[in-house]
């Protein structure tokens, strides 16, 4: 949250918003409250591109045949022409990526940039001036009705909003009653524009607040008009006591000090903001660590794989609510928040130790994110044990020969770790399983015949079955026992292990399926604790009563 508030601050959030894989690892975390800065970044950093591009077309229009409009036309569209291929392209492969990219962005406005420098010799026929200015209008209302801009955003598709906009300029001041243009100034609607810019940075937070303490996902129509009934009164006040007040400071005192009060016009709201989001933050992981700190106290309430294998505690267990709860589904291992995952687009291996360092046995656990879910039972394994537990991993990766890009990179880097390291026992993937199905990866066995040679034993898990969707959002429509998922659904009814070609003699294979997904079905809740917090990555409350089937097969692997 600390780097969020900084980057907003900086007007940097799009970078930190992309850089941590929203899409990937965060789908189902609830949405930070400094999320609706990534705009206002994106705008900051245009604004200094735009600095350049006047230069540029100065220095054109100084040398050449054409004049400053002209040429900063002319460069315009050829930001407009390469960025919008790059927002097309990107958004087709990296669409989570593509929406908060500065690069996928500047096209729209670049696209601003030409209009405005146009605007002044286009002439539209009186006729069509007022049809024109609806028509905008009901482009730009009906863009979130008619298409999913969550997914398909920023590519071509952005144009239908742009092209409404444009459309409202274009039939301008008409001076008749019933244009849009007198719909657009009427005191009451240009007094809300007067303070859009406090309205934006007010009314995400205000959101997020709401959905945080009413436990909800959506607002209802009665909270969404109290939503926006707050953020129109405090959007009021911080024009009033800030951007009014500064301005007229700055009138009384021109020069420097104008400019250091329209710099604080700006920048005030934006702390305030980030300080009422923090206080939110801060509320939220309260919250969650108290959740979790109920469960780790009371095993019998919240006893999670132990009634599996424990008959008279699973007769005798009470019906609670689950947790984590919904409202705060996204229960994660630290060694994200401890920073020892590279990220998706991350190149460089992390080492992170837990446990006794001067243990006399190493683990190491790596791979992408459907290793690292296994951390919190790893972990309280090693501290029972006396291990030492050392995790490398990189989310959307394997710790495998073939990666390309960034996942190449860092595997090169784990490698020359685990070469340093020398652990005795590397716990890793033998399998993924896909939504289309369950697989081997052969660059899995090249690994683990660089491990044997140093004489590092292999304990290589098999993956687990994907559910048929985000279990948080089965939930939120139906009952718990509706949330159990088949295991075959996306499991090979065949272990696909016996394809590995002369496997070496280090690795041993292991299935643990049997206590996250008994009796061939994956249940939405065990022993009180919901299993998995997506579709296919367990809770981290989950994972940690896993801890002693997971020390057990540790020493049946290893003879320790």
């Amino acid at each position: 949250m600390f780097r969020e508030s900084i980057a907003s601050l900086l007007y940097a959030e799009n970078w930190a918003l992309a850089t941590r894989a929203v899409d990937y690892l965060s789908r189902d975390e609830a949405p930070s409250p400094l999320q609706h800065f990534w705009s206002l970044s994106i705008q900051g950093q245009f604004y200094l591109l735009w600095i350049v591009l006047i230069g540029a077309a100065a220095l054109i229009a100084r040398r050449g045949p054409i004049r400053l409009r002209e040429a900063a036309f002319v460069l315009c569209a050829m930001v407009f022409a390469v960025s919008l291929t790059y927002a097309v392209v990107t958004t087709e492969t990296r669409q989570a990526w593509a929406y908060f990219d500065t690069g996928a962005r500047l096209w729209e406005l670049a696209l601003g940039g030409m209009f405005a420098l146009a605007l002044p010799h286009l002439k539209v026929p009186d006729a069509i001036r007022a049809p024109l200015g609806w028509i905008g209008l009901a482009a730009l209302l009906s863009c979130g009705a008619l298409f999913e801009v969550s997914m398909m955003f920023p590519g071509w598709i952005a144009l239908w909003p742009l092209a409404g906009a444009m459309c409202v300029l274009l039939a301008g001041n008409t001076g008749r009653r019933w244009a849009v243009d007198r719909l657009l100034t009427w005191p009451p609607v240009m007094r809300l524009g007067a303070w859009s810019y406090a309205l934006y940075l007010w009314h995400w937070p205000i959101l997020v607040v709401y959905l945080h303490r009413m436990g909800r996902d959506t607002a209802t129509l009665l909270g969404g008009a109290a939503i926006l009934a707050a953020a129109i009164v405090l959007a009021a006040a911080t024009t009033w006591a800030v951007e009014g007040r500064v301005a007229a400071f700055a009138r009384r005192r021109p020069g420097r000090r104008w400019s250091l009060a329209t710099a604080a016009a700006f920048a005030v709201p934006v702390l305030a903001v980030t300080l009422a989001a923090q206080h939110v933050h801060a509320q939220r992981q309260d919250d969650r660590t108290a959740a979790l700190a109920e469960a780790a106290a009371d095993r019998d309430s919240y006893p999670g794989a132990a009634v599996l294998t424990d008959p008279e505690l699973a007769a005798g267990l009470a019906e609670l609510p689950f947790i984590p709860p919904l409202d705060n589904v996204r229960d994660m291992p630290v060694i994200y928040a401890d920073g020892c995952d590279a990220g998706l687009e991350g190149t460089h291996a992390t080492p992170c130790s837990y446990g006794d360092e001067d243990a006399e046995h190493t683990i190491a656990l790596v791979g992408g994110s459907r290793i690292a879910h296994w951390f919190p039972a790893f972990h309280d394994a090693a501290l029972d044990a006396g291990w030492r537990l050392v995790s490398i991993t990189k989310s959307g990766c394997q710790f495998s020969t073939g990666q390309e890009d960034s996942c190449a990179a860092w595997n090169e880097e784990a490698l020359a770790i685990l070469d340093d390291l020398r652990p005795d026992l590397v716990v890793t993937l033998s399998t993924r399983a896909f939504t289309s199905g369950e697989g081997i990866y052969e660059g899995f066995a090249d690994r683990w015949r660089t491990l044997d040679a140093w004489g590092t034993r292999v304990l290589a898990l098999r993956d687990l079955p994907r559910l048929a969707e985000p279990l948080p959002e089965c939930l939120e429509l139906h009952e718990v026992e509706e949330c159990t998922t088949p295991v075959g659904l996306t499991r090979a009814a065949e272990d696909p292990t016996i394809g590995y070609t002369d496997p070496p003699p280090n690795v041993a294979f292991a299935d643990l399926v049997e206590y996250v997904c008994p009796a061939g079905t994956c249940p939405a809740v065990i022993g009180n604790i919901l299993t998995y917090r997506d579709h296919s990555h367990m809770t981290a409350t989950y994972a940690a009563t896993l801890a002693p089937y997971v020390e057990a097969q540790v020493r049946t692997t290893t003879g320790w």
